[in-house]
């Protein structure tokens, strides 16, 4: 199993660190007709041309930085509101402290793929546009999720001393709830961003994104899916990428939630 969860540790960390710096890699030009449409991979172009004729290689490698940027500032302010969301919820009983919640349930109810073209279709090609409404969709779950991790470090031994003998709501929640849901927002924070690698893709094999002639590994399969039967390299070499990007962080996210929830149950049991 070590060898597997290395290999997994060491496939997702090859793809995001090529997606990161692919486009400074010496590939070539992305833009410049170099053969005719979906020629076959040879030594100069190694998975063959797209749709135009452009190397597949140097859009591939610059293609990737739009989809895992875009995927991980909506992680990370996901993940700071789900926090402060449902940390906030969780810790009290009042019923004010479902209010939220019942708006992010309406919000959670529309499709995602409904919102995301919706709020991005405003200004098509504003990429922080398309962050916002990655962030919009994903943020109701991660709140629920937050906040049922708070409610159970809440109803360990130790959180209800703490309330007990009358410590200060910022103090239970730097020494009791913060330190007992880490590992649950780390574990929500995998899954938010497999959820924004698949829509920052969907949305530039849309054309949301910023428009050709710049690289999307998204929108790269919607171009190339006409030439598939004749170099069908341009579509799969991006979406295997996505795969294995998703796939990565999936696998990671389970091992996590695994130990989660082995912490928060010997927590309860203390």
């Amino acid at each position: 199993m070590k060898i597997i969860r290395r290999g997994i540790a060491v496939l997702l960390f090859a793809v995001l660190l090529f997606g990161l710096v692919g486009p400074f890699l010496p590939f070539g030009s992305t833009t410049a007709v170099q053969e005719s449409p979906f020629a076959s991979a040879s030594v100069a172009h190694p998975l063959g041309t797209d749709f135009l004729g452009r190397d597949t290689l140097a859009r591939v490698a610059a293609g990737g930085q739009t989809v895992i940027i875009q995927a991980l500032i909506a992680t990370v302010a996901v993940s700071i509101v789900g926090i402060l969301l449902g940390a906030a919820t969780g810790m009290t009983t009042r019923r004010w402290g479902a209010v939220p919640l019942r708006i992010l349930d309406g919000l959670s109810a529309l499709p995602p793929l409904f919102i995301l073209v919706l709020l991005a279709s405003g200004a098509p090609g504003n990429d922080l546009l398309v962050v916002a409404a990655i962030a919009t969709v994903t943020t109701p779950f991660s709140v629920r999720v937050i906040r049922e991790a708070t409610r159970q470090v809440c109803g360990t031994a130790f959180a209800r001393t703490a309330w007990a003998r009358g410590d200060s709501v910022f103090r239970r929640l730097r020494y009791d709830v913060l330190p007992g849901i880490t590992e649950a927002v780390w574990a929500d924070a995998g899954v938010r961003f497999v959820a924004a690698v698949q829509l920052a893709a969907t949305a530039g094999f849309l054309g949301l994104t910023a428009g050709a002639p710049a690289a999307n590994w998204g929108r790269m399969v919607r171009e190339n899916a006409v030439g598939v039967g004749v170099n069908p390299l341009p579509v799969l070499v991006p979406a295997a990428l996505i795969i294995a990007l998703a796939l990565g962080f999936t696998l990671l996210t389970d091992r996590l939630s695994a130990r989660t929830g082995a912490d928060i149950s010997e927590a309860a049991v203390a």
